[in-house]
């Protein structure tokens, strides 16, 4: 019998991200989905009217129901850490442009 032939590895090999690069990213990434929450949180809020009253107007419960589950979403999405290392690196990148923009959202719409 013959020699079986191994065939090399294809897989390029990942680099690994440096642990302030990958810090930076989970700090940046938490502070975007905290922002993004409270600012769905306070938009799904009545518009004239308080909580406890909503459900006299049929618009605003819909809006606060939807906005509630959203920030449910956001809640559950805010413990779920990247797994790779392109996640690290992108929440990275994103978290530098996204993360002022949304601060300066919740600032002009509170």
């Amino acid at each position: 019998m013959g020699h079986a032939v191994s065939l090399p590895d294809l897989e390029p090999p990942k680099p690994a991200v440096p642990p302030w690069q990958q810090f930076a990213g989970l700090v940046l990434r938490s502070v975007f989905i905290i922002a993004l929450m409270v600012l769905t949180f306070r938009t799904a809020l009545p518009q004239n009217e308080t909580i406890a009253t909503a459900y006299d107007t049929p618009a605003d419960l819909v809006r606060l129901l939807v906005g509630v589950a959203a920030c449910g979403w956001l809640l559950f999405q805010l413990f779920q850490v990247p797994r790779d290392v392109a996640g690290f690196r992108t929440w990275f990148y994103l978290g530098l442009a996204a993360v002022p923009f949304t601060l300066i959202c919740l600032g002009a719409f509170w």
